[in-house]
């Protein structure tokens, strides 16, 4: 409780009982706003509000960035941003785990055999075990290894994406572009720095060169630019090939339907799926996440039907010599079928992009004990399915559905298609409001779908673009085959770039053994270069648009962060001095009308060079101008009480302050 309060040289402090004192600060506190601008010269006024600022400090405790103590009195302002959650809460998050993360991993076994035996006939049954044993390994090594046990502590404070793994290297070391940091920012408990130990001179080096060289920030910055464009493609190929994939059923259980009806199905369910985003994820991930659980329990039931109607000599998969010689038999196919293997891991990206939406610990339980034992039995089935039918190498799964289960498991599994494709498109929306915070990207409405969880949005331009996209790409690819090579295309290169991010994490942050390091970045990089490659062979199919399609949003995500790094700087350049309003006295030269003006501007230090043509132009000017600055800062979430700073911005007579508001 505030007992007591003074006023020094403008400056309003203020005393609690316990000899605690807040001093509102002035901007010109804050020193140069860019590193290597010339600092300006300081007033008389200036200087001894300084002087005297400087003195107080000396006595006083910790600085609030606030025009006034009495603006943190707000009923609610300091509560806890985060609630401890119940039993029945954390159920009902599982379940929305469940409905939004992995729908698209889930739904792999769906055409991963039809895209790695569509380019040959199988001519032997161990062919079939070797094309498994790559499914298995490549399903533990991906997306439980790499993601579920290393990439998704990657995270920026509950943030998954490339754009997080870049948010959280940039307050680590000044990797930014865009020069409007501030010293304040530091402060925001979000924040929350672990500066690197001088002891490890390694991750130092590391932070010195990431802030000294331009061409590394650039090198960066256009890394994460190509993960993001990537993600956004992803976001147009997963609901493209999921659907297909599913209705594509249609075929096994009647025979009359071609694959023009077949399209013509999935474009109607496309527009269905896309039409119910605005509902929010926790609504339909709570509806939906039950009618997954069902399609892993039917996928787990199938492959345990198979493996008893056939035998299990498919278990022998496990041994990985029979990669070995599934490549030394056949090399040129095996090879081929990387790119359609690489389909069973699709989605382990979503498991982090949407990492947003949940906690670290309810993706990972979930994925462990349930999802990747219903996906094990369901490739185990299909592969017994397929050892004692050869010839049935497309549509493997449908066709290895019993009979008298085939509709309700087609139905379940056109409903779990449906799940799958929100899985990259919330990811996609995830990755474009990160982008838009640091400067790369144009700023669009983002709806906020949930009181509870901040990481849940929706983005109307952008869902009906992706719409869009997609039925582009299935018009003029028209089946899911030629779909599956860009699918993986789209999928690598977001994998490729999230593990030289991590990499960079693990150098920086976490200050890993450099042998560690080394064998993660080897490992996983050079398993994801060898799928890759795979997948390049078959880009004259078709896939070149896909890449075609990810370079221009490269290009526009580019050109948008270097126009406002350009934008920003002009400004800055060009912004009023302090000796010219000091010049123009209290009243600025002309009439002061009663009333508060606000004038927005970009800049988070100084007086922007439009309010001089406000000067000269305009008859009058209120008596109270505040310049008001949306600021977005590379954190998930600012708590309330820290999303507002109020400055000063020349003496008390002049009634000039600055409010910075700070959004994510």
């Amino acid at each position: 409780m505030v007992e007591g309060s003074e006023r020094e040289n403008g400056n309003l402090v203020k005393m609690d009982s316990t000899e605690s004192r807040w001093v509102f600060q002035s901007e010109e506190e804050e020193g140069s706003e860019e590193e290597g601008e010339e600092s300006s010269r300081r007033t008389s006024y200036e200087s001894e509000e300084e002087d005297n600022v400087e003195q107080r400090l000396i006595r006083t405790g910790p600085r609030i960035d606030s025009f006034d103590v009495e603006a943190l009195e707000v009923p609610g302002a300091n509560r806890n941003e985060y609630e401890e959650f119940s039993l029945g809460r954390n159920i009902v998050l599982a379940i929305q785990t469940l409905g939004v993360v992995f729908g698209d991993v889930g739904t792999s076994p769906l055409y991963t055999f039809d895209v790695m035996f569509n380019k040959y006939n199988i001519s032997a049954k161990e062919d079939v075990l070797g094309a498994l044993s790559l499914v298995l390994y490549t399903l533990i090594l991906i997306p439980l290894v790499k993601y579920i046990f290393i990439v998704l502590w990657g995270n920026d404070d509950g943030e998954g994406g490339t754009f997080a793994l870049y948010s959280l290297i940039c307050r680590n070391a000044k990797a930014s572009l865009l020069p409007n940091q501030l010293p304040s920012d530091a402060r925001i408990s979000s924040f929350r720095l672990k500066v690197p130990s001088p002891e490890l001179e390694r991750s130092l080096k590391i932070k010195e060169c990431l802030e000294t060289s331009l061409t590394l920030k650039k090198l960066l910055l256009m890394l994460v630019l190509f993960g993001t464009s990537m993600v956004i493609a992803d976001g147009v190929v997963t609901p493209a090939m999921s659907v297909m994939s599913a209705v594509s059923g249609l075929k096994v259980g009647i025979a009359s339907v071609e694959q023009g009806e077949v399209v013509m199905i999935s474009v109607a369910f496309l527009i269905v799926l896309f039409s119910v985003q605005r509902f929010g994820t926790s609504k339909v991930g709570l509806a939906v996440g039950p009618a997954l659980f069902i399609w892993f329990c039917s996928l787990g039931g199938i492959g345990i039907y198979n493996l008893l109607k056939y035998g299990t000599k498919v278990l022998r998969a496990f041994n990985p010599v029979y990669i070995y010689q599934f490549f030394k038999r056949n090399p040129t196919q095996a090879w081929m079928s990387l790119g359609g293997c690489l389909l069973c891991a699709t989605g382990s990206e979503a498991m982090f992009a949407d990492l947003c939406y949940f906690s670290v610990r309810s993706v990972q339980l979930t994925f462990i004990f349930l999802v990747l034992p219903c996906l094990l039995l369901g490739y185990l089935g299909q592969a017994a399915f397929l050892m004692e039918n050869l010839t049935e190498n497309q549509q493997v799964f449908f066709s290895s559905i019993p009979s008298g289960a085939f509709w309700p498991v087609f139905f379940i599994a056109n409903i779990a298609a449906l799940i799958a494709s929100r899985a990259m498109t919330t990811a996609t929306f995830s990755c474009i409001k990160q982008s838009t915070a640091l400067g790369c990207f144009p700023r669009l409405k983002i709806i906020h779908t949930s009181r509870k969880f901040m990481g849940q949005i929706y983005i109307p331009v952008i869902n009906w673009f992706l719409l869009v996209s997609c039925l582009a790409f299935v018009a003029a690819f028209g089946s899911i085959n030629e779909i599956g090579n860009a699918y993986g295309i789209a999928e690598l290169g977001v994998m490729m770039m999230t593990t030289i991010l991590v990499t960079i994490i693990m150098l920086l942050i976490w200050q890993i053994n450099i042998i560690i390091v080394l064998c993660f970045l080897t490992f996983f990089l050079g398993v994801e270069l060898l799928f890759f490659s795979s997948v390049l062979g078959s880009v004259g199919d078709g896939s070149w648009v896909l890449l075609v399609f990810a370079a221009v949003l490269f290009m526009i995500m580019y050109i948008w962060n270097y126009g406002s790094k350009l934008k920003y700087e002009t400004e800055v350049k060009q912004k009023l001095s302090m000796d010219l309003m000091m010049e123009l006295g209290c009243n600025l030269g002309t009439i002061r009308a009663p009333g508060i003006g606000l004038v927005y501007n970009e800049l988070v230090k100084g007086i922007p060079v439009i309010f001089g043509h406000f000067l000269t132009t305009l008859p009058a000017i209120h008596s109270m101008i505040i310049f008001v600055c949306i600021k977005y800062v590379p954190v998930p979430v600012v708590p309330q009480n820290e999303r507002f700073l109020f400055r000063r911005v020349c003496p008390k007579s002049y009634h000039m302050f600055r409010c910075i508001a700070r959004s994510t």
